[in-house]
């Protein structure tokens, strides 16, 4: 399959792309929340809850981003994940960066590390059955954030990362975030319209230089939010439209699609924006959702370590997944999640 078929597939309409790519210390954190250990075991179990969801899986999802470990990890009863998700048609995804680090200086950025030794591991990658990965790169805004030192090394790093991946055959996914935790003196809604706007100018230069091919990749950027304590609060349309005039004017034609993160939204919040940015007409590429958070929390609330309940908390993901489905025709109102819960 072309890099730009694999792209088309996991931009199939009414789907989006689960993110079940947390680092151990990240999951550790959100087990911690529901007083669990982080064990291989309760890993284990949790990915395979969400990953036989089969309903949520077979209508809703198109790709699911895993952890190399959960890449090659199998169910309790010995079936490989990567063998759950080809039976669901859904595709296998890799998080192949290995984290954002502290940038050197005092601007309190960070640049995101993992090049070296990253064409042997995306070798490896593709011959598990790795159809795409993802790099996320982390921009900070605070009085002196973002550097342009920044920005640049990190649409750097996001180029060298998505050539490499072409080269394997494997689709990168291109995820610069602008974060939400901000100075909230400095994160407006227009600040972050701003940055974001100088991100996405940085990184598709960068990938233009290092020869990347625009029409096998996809972006996963953040929308345009004010700062999580920002006092700016502007309206679900406000966020939507000043989202897509940024796209619009940074994002080429070109990519077959965009695949919001939710970024520390609440779940509902996230796909009331990821609507609203829909029901806008005429865009030049599709948009869907790529969601961690958003698409789990309940059902990792729900599901609180036993197989007893899976069948509970897999028809909570159920629902987010659907919900963010109608979202991703712009078809999704507050009355119809309430009436589907």
């Amino acid at each position: 399959m072309s890099l730009n078929a694999i792209a088309q597939k996991l931009m199939e309409p009414g789907k989006g792309i689960l993110a079940a790519d947390e680092s151990e210390p990240t999951i550790e954190k959100r087990f911690a929340k529901i007083n669990l250990p982080s064990t291989l075991e309760l890993r284990r179990d949790y990915r395979e809850m969400l990953f036989r969801s089969s309903h949520a899986m077979t209508n809703y999802i198109s790709g699911v981003i895993l952890t190399e470990e959960t890449l090659k990890q199998e169910a309790a009863d010995g079936t490989p994940f990567r063998a759950i998700l080809a039976d669901e048609d859904v595709i296998p995804g890799i998080k192949v960066d290995r984290g954002a680090f502290p940038m050197p200086g005092e601007s309190g950025e960070k640049i995101t590390e993992g090049l070296d030794g990253l064409r042997q591991r995306l070798e490896e990658y593709a011959r598990l059955g790795a159809g795409f990965a993802k790099w996320r790169a982390v921009i900070t805004i605070n009085d002196i954030a973002p550097t342009r030192n920044n920005i640049r090394a990190n649409a750097h790093a996001l180029a060298r990362y998505a050539i490499l991946c072409q080269e394997a055959g494997i689709v990168p996914v291109v995820e610069p975030e602008v974060v939400g935790d901000g100075d909230p003196g400095n994160h407006s809604l227009e600040r972050c319209a701003q940055v974001t706007g100088d991100v996405l100018e940085n990184v598709f230069k960068e990938l233009r230089l290092a020869g990347v091919d625009l029409s096998g990749m996809l972006l996963k950027p953040n929308m345009v939010l004010p700062g999580v304590n920002s006092r700016d609060r502007p309206s679900v349309d406000d966020i939507a439209q000043r989202t897509y005039e940024v796209l619009r004017e940074q994002v080429p034609a070109a990519v077959p699609g965009i695949a919001f993160l939710s970024g520390g939204q609440t779940d509902e919040e996230a796909t009331a924006h990821l609507s609203a940015i829909n029901k806008i007409q005429n865009k030049p590429w599709p948009i869907t959702f790529s969601y961690g958070r958003a698409l789990q929390n309940v059902a990792l609330r729900l599901w609180a370590g036993r197989r007893e309940n899976f069948a509970q908390a897999q028809a909570a993901f159920t629902h987010r997944a659907k919900m963010n489905s109608l979202a991703a025709s712009g078809e999704w109102t507050p009355e119809v999640d309430r009436v589907a819960a």
